[in-house]
């Protein structure tokens, strides 16, 4: 049966309209970093006068991070001493918290000195960092297009100053600068299992690094 004028009509707007949806729409390029993670890592410890060995970027807690840590090398000489290497086992390392073990537990082999996550967004960077500052300082390293944006003074500025996490952005030539200091005189955690693991982890990272001895 032939359609009607008006069967036509509907078919021929409907089929536009189908056409229109379908048509892509300008797709805007993501934000690149600008170098490695490591490179920028490293860049962001000097610029935030971070002394330290910067370790190549490890997952800690599920988060992707680069920390910054030095060999206590009296309290390594006396773990080597006992036999007593890094301990990434959690449910060990949770007894040493325990009044009746405290007392037998090794000592924390690592200075943390900070902590970095670099990362495209901020909030793919803030997720990573704000868990570490709790318990001392955190940075996150940024390309410095992805600090020009609403969401970024609006959103990322103020729960960076709440956790008191740095923020330092890379320009496409990978020099870094400092757009937020980190705040120090918030309430920071006591020692506890999670920063202990953290610890041994970080421990055990220094001594796989080839960037070691440069500790001493």
């Amino acid at each position: 049966m032939a359609a009607t004028p008006q069967n036509t009509e509907r078919s021929t707007v409907a089929g536009g309209a189908k056409r229109s949806r379908s048509m892509p729409s300008r797709v805007v390029p993501p934000i690149e970093l600008p170098a490695s993670v490591d490179e920028l890592a490293r860049a962001a410890a000097a610029q935030l006068g971070w002394n330290g060995v910067v370790l190549p970027e490890i997952t800690i807690l599920g988060r992707k991070v680069c920390v910054v840590a030095k060999l206590r090398t009296d309290v390594h000489a006396e773990r080597i001493a006992m036999g007593a290497g890094p301990v990434a086992d959690r449910a060990t390392v949770d007894t040493w918290t325990w009044p009746e073990l405290a007392g037998t537990a090794p000592a924390p082999a690592a200075e943390i000195v900070g902590v970095l996550a670099v990362a495209r967004h901020w909030r793919t960077a803030m997720a990573s960092a704000v868990p570490f500052a709790r318990y001392g300082e955190a940075a996150m390293v940024l390309p410095s297009p992805a600090v020009l944006t609403e969401d970024y003074v609006g959103n990322c500025l103020p729960r960076a100053r709440a956790y008191g996490l740095a923020v330092v952005t890379a320009d496409p030539n990978a020099v870094v600068d400092l757009d937020l200091e980190g705040r120090t005189e918030r309430v920071l955690l006591a020692e506890d299992p999670v920063s202990r693991l953290v610890n041994e982890l970080v421990y055990d990272h220094l001594l796989r690094t080839a960037e070691a001895p440069a500790s001493h």
